[in-house]
């Protein structure tokens, strides 16, 4: 919807902020876990039911309005459950993080910041 990946000149471009609508059938999962994420990010469910990886921690998206907010270095995949809407918050908005093109960026920062449960929660990401 809005984000590096547009063409600059575009109004939805912006490197600050990018926002995401994805449609994922049941079983769909990333083909790859991001690691060393620089950036944070909000996930909300719309419809469906969606599971967010953490280490040592999952976070099962199952209502519709329910979120989940984790920031830089929480390393993470995901897993739709059932067929699913998710819309995904992410500042600032940089390339390099599609499944299928691993970078050396992903793998260098490091952060404090935890993932939230839509409960408001926050937990410490465990290690496997």
């Amino acid at each position: 919807m809005l984000g590096h990946f547009k063409e600059p000149g575009d109004p939805r471009h912006s490197e600050d902020v990018e926002i995401k609508w994805g449609v994922h059938p049941k079983g769909e999962e990333r083909a790859s876990w991001v690691r060393g994420e620089s950036r944070t990010a909000l996930q909300v469910l719309i419809s469906g039911r969606f599971r967010l990886e953490f280490p040592g921690r999952n976070v099962v998206l199952a209502e519709q309005g329910d979120y989940v907010v984790w920031g830089r270095g929480v390393d993470h995949s995901w897993y739709a459950e059932e067929d699913s809407v998710v819309l995904t918050v992410r500042w600032p908005s940089l390339p390099g993080y599609r499944a299928d093109e691993e970078s050396d960026e992903e793998s260098d920062h490091e952060s404090d910041e935890e993932p939230t449960d839509p409960s408001g929660r926050t937990s410490a990401p465990k290690p496997v």
